[in-house]
């Protein structure tokens, strides 16, 4: 009966001991917390098609996005949307022919900045810069930066005849920092779309 009650006890102790082994070095080092998992977005290579609707203007965009007509209160003719079903995200192109000389074209540049400003509240940075495209038209991009709705904008103008701004918007509520992949995905397309850019008269 002792015996029995010796095995108990040793047995009792032996796991005892071997709790606070385990407990102590669980306990060694420093506490990390885990990272948040985000949904893995698998992104195609990209590859680009010749814009085939008629407007005033011809670009490549990527194959893997669709054309459709924009559609808003105050939609205009050859006012586009580049959507990408996959990925959740689309582009808006808004056209404004040239005519009236340079008040217009310095009211549709102030418009610009006014729509890029509206996300001043959210955005922690916006990178504004002037760039020349291989086919010698000048455009202005901005990179905003935080949870806006628009991570990157831009219009492009030949100052005579055409003007033409792009917006990047995703309809979902998802943090910009798990969309960053996509966003670079389709910043990417974006200005393939201003390197490829031609005006049609």
């Amino acid at each position: 009966m002792k015996l029995v009650r010796m095995q108990r006890v040793k047995l009792l102790v032996f796991c005892i001991g071997m709790s606070v082994l385990m407990f102590q070095t669980g306990c060694e080092g420093e506490y990390y917390p885990r990272p948040k998992g985000y949904n893995r977005i698998e992104l195609p290579a990209h590859e680009y098609t010749l814009l085939k609707e008629e407007h005033p203007y011809v670009f490549e965009h990527s194959s893997h996005a669709d054309i459709v007509p924009h559609k808003s209160a105050n939609t205009e003719p050859h006012w586009i949307d580049i959507k990408y079903p996959d990925l959740h995200a689309s582009v808006e192109l808004t056209y404004k022919p040239l005519g009236d000389g340079e008040k217009k074209i310095e009211e549709l540049i102030v418009d610009s900045h006014k729509l890029k400003s509206k996300h001043n509240i959210k955005a922690y940075a916006i990178d504004e810069s002037v760039i020349q495209t291989p086919k010698g038209h000048t455009a202005v991009i901005f990179e905003l930066e935080g949870e806006v709705p628009s991570q990157f904008q831009f219009f492009v103008t030949d100052s005579t005849k055409h003007f033409l701004r792009g917006a990047l918007y995703f309809p979902v509520a998802t943090k910009n920092d798990s969309l960053a992949p996509v966003i670079e995905y389709v910043k990417k397309d974006m200005v393939h779309i201003l390197n490829t850019l031609e005006w049609r008269d």
